[in-house]
């Protein structure tokens, strides 16, 4: 199915802040609104957030980046996320204000987490 230019980028959007598929978005979107008894009038403006807690992937589809390109500003430390269990998490709300420069104090923690790999590399390199 092809949908007009500005309903596909509704929908671009709403895959981005959901981390949902088109597809899953679409059936979902029928299963409310086109029910045994015909269209469901009325709207409600509702915002899924999504998970606060997001893997690499789910950072690069919000970001619309690759998941190597977002692993890769992590390690920098570019990107705020921490390392737990030596996988990558980032949180929603903290990447969405770094991305929007809303938050000064992403600045401190990329300096934290910049000092915390170069300490870390030493320690490596030192064994």
């Amino acid at each position: 199915m092809r949908l007009p230019n500005e309903d596909a980028r509704h929908l671009e959007r709403a895959v981005a802040a959901s981390g949902k598929s088109k597809r899953r978005l679409v059936s979902e979107a029928v299963r409310e609104h086109l029910t045994d008894d015909g269209l469901v009038v009325g709207r409600a403006a509702l915002r899924e957030t999504g998970d606060e807690v997001m893997t690499p992937g789910e950072t690069a589809a919000l970001l619309k980046l690759d998941e190597p390109a977002v692993l890769a500003a992590a390690q920098e430390g570019d990107l705020p996320g921490r390392q737990v269990g030596g996988h990558w998490r980032f949180s929603r709300s903290v990447v969405l204000a770094w991305l929007a420069g809303e938050d000064q104090r992403l600045d401190s923690h990329r300096a934290q987490q910049r000092h915390d790999l170069r300490g870390r590399a030493k320690v490596k390199s030192a064994r």
